[in-house]
C-alpha cells in the first residue's frame, strides 16, 4: 500500500495507460480523482473499482481543454478531499499532422494541430496550475506527466504529437526546478508502443502513410523494440506509482524511457 491515502488526480484515467494508472493506484490505497471526456468509460470503471466497499475512487468529467472545466474538476476533489497529493496529467490524444502531403487538407490539419496540443501539453499546463495550489509542501506531492519517446525523437508525419510530447517534457524539467523548494517532484514517463486504443489507432494512421496493412506495421514495429513487444499499460502504471510514491522522493525534472529499449537515452 505505498500510497494509502494519498489523494491522486488522473486525467484522461477512463480507458488505456489512465485507466491502468487508476487501477493500480487504488490497488495502492490511494484516493483517486479519474477525469475524462468519456462519462460512460468513467462510470464504469468507478462501478467495478468501489465493488469492494467504501468510495475511494471517484469520477469526474473533464475536458483538459477547458480552463474553466479544470478549475471545477480541482475544486471538487479539494471538496471532496481537502488537498491533492498526486496528479497525473495522462490526458492525451494524437493523429497525423503531415505538412507536405499532395492531399492534405489544411483547414483540417489546423484543427487537428490545435486540439492535439491544447489536450497533450495547453491542458498539462492548466492542471499542474491549479492543483499544486493545493498540494501540501514537505515532500509527499508529485507531479508525473505521461509523455512520450516520441517526445525525444520526431517521427515523420506526427508534427503535432512530437511537438507536445517535447513540451511536456521541458514543461517537466522547468517545474521540477520551480517546485523543488516546496518538495514537490515532477517527472514524466515516456511509454513507447503500448497495447491500448490510441496504438492501435496509431498503427492504422501509420499504415496507411507508408501505404502497408495495420499488421504488417505492427510486425515492423515490434521488431524495431530490441524486447520484441508492445509494453503493457500496467507496467506504465507501475512506474507511476513508483514516482508517486516515498520510494522516490529524490527523483524529479526526469523523463525516463518506458519502452522495451526503443530508444536507448
Amino acid at each position: 500500500m505505498r500510497l494509502e491515502n494519498r489523494v491522486a488526480v488522473i486525467t484522461g484515467g477512463a480507458r488505456g495507460i489512465g485507466r491502468a494508472i487508476a487501477e493500480t493506484f487504488h490497488q495502492e490505497g490511494a484516493r483517486v480523482a479519474i477525469a475524462s471526456r468519456t462519462t460512460k468509460n468513467l462510470q464504469s470503471l468507478a462501478s467495478q473499482l468501489n465493488q469492494g466497499g467504501g468510495h475511494r475512487l471517484v469520477p469526474f468529467r473533464c475536458d483538459v481543454r477547458e480552463k474553466d472545466e479544470v478549475e471545477v474538476l480541482i475544486g471538487n476533489v479539494i471538496e471532496l478531499w481537502e488537498r491533492i497529493d498526486i496528479l497525473v496529467n495522462n490526458a492525451g490524444i494524437s493523429g497525423v499532422t503531415p505538412l507536405t502531403a499532395a492531399d492534405v487538407d489544411d483547414e483540417a490539419i489546423d484543427k487537428r494541430w490545435d486540439d492535439i496540443l491544447a489536450t497533450n501539453l495547453t491542458g498539462v499546463y492548466y492542471c499542474t496550475r491549479a492543483a499544486v495550489r493545493h498540494m501540501p509542501d514537505g515532500g509527499q506531492g508529485r507531479v508525473v506527466n505521461i509523455s512520450s519517446v516520441l517526445g525525444k525523437f520526431g517521427v515523420p508525419g506526427y508534427g503535432a504529437y512530437c511537438a507536445s510530447k517535447h513540451g511536456v517534457i521541458g514543461f517537466t524539467k522547468a517545474l521540477a526546478h520551480e517546485l523543488a523548494p516546496r518538495g514537490i517532484t515532477v517527472n514524466a514517463i515516456c511509454p513507447g508502443w503500448v497495447d491500448t486504443d490510441m496504438s492501435r489507432q496509431g498503427i492504422e494512421e501509420s499504415a496507411r502513410l507508408r501505404g502497408v496493412a495495420a499488421g504488417d506495421f505492427r510486425r515492423e514495429a515490434e521488431s524495431q523494440v530490441p524486447l520484441g513487444h508492445f509494453v503493457p499499460a500496467a507496467e506504465i502504471a507501475q512506474m507511476a506509482a513508483y514516482l508517486a510514491s516515498d520510494a522516490a522522493a529524490s527523483i524529479t525534472g526526469q523523463a525516463l524511457n518506458v519502452d522495451g529499449g526503443a530508444a536507448m537515452w
